[in-house]
């Protein structure tokens, strides 16, 4: 069966997978930058901690996915709880590396006319400081989400949801009726939830930036 006859036959199961790939993407990532945001806000005045937990959330990303899904199983079981929290262990170092680079970089005299004005440091981080990170920041968040899309694949190995299962189901029949279009199918279907998405924050950056922010 060609490749196309076989997507068409199957599209039902493709597009049901796809839309539990993209929801779980984005719990992971959205769940990633609640943590990563509230430990760079946490760390606002202590740069060592800061930097040890860039250093940890840095350390965590290179646990090659296989093993950190293998070390969730019998803390978690099988499914969608131990993907979502690899998905999100491997989401935060990203983020939060982006929004301590975007914060860091907003012009110190805008600060300080904040701090003139007796804004409050809570208020100073809330009301300037991120809304000027926001670019960099959204950036972050754009590269967890395209990296999190592909790892998310592997989720499938511990019966997690989404377009790794096609890859995986095609993969242990290579040989069999159909199994490279399975596979395939996966591998393509995985490739164009990453471009949408990446799409989709590109729109979401011209929407939420100042035109003043627009590089």
């Amino acid at each position: 069966m060609e490749f196309f006859t076989y997507v068409s036959e199957n599209w039902s199961r493709i597009s049901f997978l796809a839309m539990q790939h993209v929801q779980l993407v984005l719990i992971s990532v959205l769940l990633a930058g609640a943590v990563s945001l509230g430990l760079v806000a946490a760390t606002e005045r202590l740069p060592r901690a800061r930097s040890a937990m860039l250093s940890i959330s840095g350390t965590l990303l290179t646990i090659p996915s296989f093993a950190l899904f293998a070390l969730l199983i019998p803390i978690l079981g099988l499914g969608v709880a131990p993907t979502i929290l690899a998905l999100t262990t491997y989401a935060v170092f990203p983020i939060a590396r982006n929004a301590v680079t975007g914060l860091e970089g907003v012009d110190p005299s805008v600060v300080d006319a904040a701090r003139g004005m007796g804004m409050s440091s809570a208020r100073r981080l809330f009301l300037v400081r991120l809304p000027l990170a926001w670019p960099v920041i959204l950036n972050g968040f754009r590269v967890a989400t395209i990296m999190v899309v592909a790892t998310a694949a592997i989720g499938a190995a511990v019966n997690g949801p989404g377009l790794g299962e096609l890859i995986f189901r095609g993969l242990s029949r290579i040989g069999g009726a159909n199994a490279m279009n399975e596979a395939l199918s996966g591998v393509i279907a995985i490739a164009a939830v990453a471009a949408v998405l990446d799409l989709l924050f590109v729109v979401i950056g011209k929407l939420t930036t100042s035109r003043g922010l627009h590089v």
